[in-house]
């Protein structure tokens, strides 16, 4: 593993033509275990190590890969991939059923060594989290020693690997720290945002979806740079109300805090596909992976839900939702995945297909709210795929 920042990663070639306000500078952290599932059950098994571990289901029963280890994505294995395709992309692949208390339980861990360093930690799911680190940064620590005492502690007292990137917005350092993967860590230093994100591709911005990329590929705009170079109006013919946001973040500017606290009122995630999608044997792997983020997130907030949605959008872009509620709250992804595509499949025929699926939990049993939540119907983002809490 090599540190790394933007001066000898890349070289210098944007515009800097920022022109809004500077936001305040923040010093952030993205922290995101590697491989979490299968990296825990080579670290718990020995005999896993160096192999090709795909955590999931069995094929036979339409199982789902969960995680693979990077030894069996070299064979092109990855999340949310039926595992009878898996299998057959890596027939010496082993499946492992998943240990989600033993993933809760390191996951715990590794917060923990989190909230050691800053009390400001915004958990994602069991595997990554933002981490404010400003108050360190002031206090004559740089960015990139608090990155690597990091690393080195979640390895020492967990055996676990851990990718890091580091920079002055949550954006910026979640995408920096999904370049160098697995055990990486890159650090952006202030001002040197937008020359980090120029030469990247445009789809590794958030809010730049499969379907987006697509089109501003169409336009020839391929890199961040490219995107970030349009007028201000051209932005607000092509996103809309979203202009600002879009621009600001090809920019480098991300004016978003980490939340340590807040009142949840729904966890939930989305896709939208490359292609319209029909058949359910294609479309029940999607709603398990969105299932098992969502259940992530819950776990990380310590939330349990007892309103179940669903969320999908018909290729003529007719957009419904379905919801259940539950006898009791539940941050199980197997209960959230159940009681999914009891309502989903209902909605499954030959002459429709579907451009998004998304799921999404509500009504909450938590301390911080008190009581059970009123169930709401959620709103999913419009571009990309993420899990998010409103």
């Amino acid at each position: 593993m090599e540190a790394t920042t933007p001066k000898n990663m890349m070289a210098a070639g944007t515009s800097g033509s920022s022109e809004a306000p500077e936001p305040p500078v923040r010093h952030i952290i993205h922290a995101d275990l590697d491989a979490f599932y299968a990296a825990v059950e080579q670290l718990d098994n020995p005999e896993l190590r160096g192999k090709a571990v795909m955590v999931g289901g069995s094929p036979e029963h339409r199982g789902v890969v969960a995680t693979a280890s990077y030894e069996a994505r070299e064979f092109g294995v990855h999340s949310a991939m039926p595992m009878r395709s898996a299998v057959r992309r890596c027939p010496q692949g082993i499946i492992v059923r998943p240990r989600f208390d033993r993933y809760r339980e390191v996951s715990r861990k590794v917060m923990a060594i989190f909230r050691d360093i800053t009390d400001l930690v915004e958990p994602l799911s069991l595997d990554e989290a933002y981490l404010d680190i400003t108050q360190l940064v002031e206090d004559g620590q740089p960015p990139l020693a608090v990155a690597l005492d990091l690393k080195r502690r979640v390895n020492q007292e967990t055996g676990l690997t851990l990718s890091v990137g580091a920079g002055t917005a949550k954006s910026v350092a979640k995408i920096a720290s999904d370049l160098h993967k697995p055990d990486g860590l890159l650090v952006v230093p202030p001002g040197e945002e937008e020359e980090f994100l120029a030469p990247l591709p445009v789809g590794k911005l958030w809010g730049i979806g499969p379907k987006t990329e697509e089109r501003l590929r169409a336009d020839g705009i391929d890199t961040i740079g490219q995107l970030a170079g349009q007028p201000l109006d051209w932005f607000q013919r092509r996103f809309g109300q979203r202009a600002a946001d879009v621009r600001a973040r090809a920019l480098g500017i991300d004016r978003g805090a980490v939340h340590t606290e807040r009142a949840t009122k729904s966890v939930s995630a989305e896709t939208t596909f490359d292609t319209d999608l029909t058949d359910e044997d294609q479309l029940y792997p999607v709603l398990a992976r969105l299932a098992a983020r969502v259940a992530g997130s819950l776990e990380a907030k310590e939330l349990r839900g007892k309103t179940v949605t669903v969320k999908a959008r018909l290729a003529d872009f007719t957009t419904f939702t379905r919801q259940m509620t539950l006898a009791a709250p539940t941050n199980s992804d197997a209960a959230i995945l159940e009681t999914a595509w009891r309502l989903f499949s209902k909605e499954l025929s030959p002459d429709r297909s579907f451009r998004l699926l998304g799921v999404g939990v509500s009504g909450f049993l938590s301390a911080s709210l008190g009581a059970d939540a009123e169930p709401e119907q959620f709103q999913l983002p419009l571009f990309g795929e993420e899990a998010y809490s409103g």
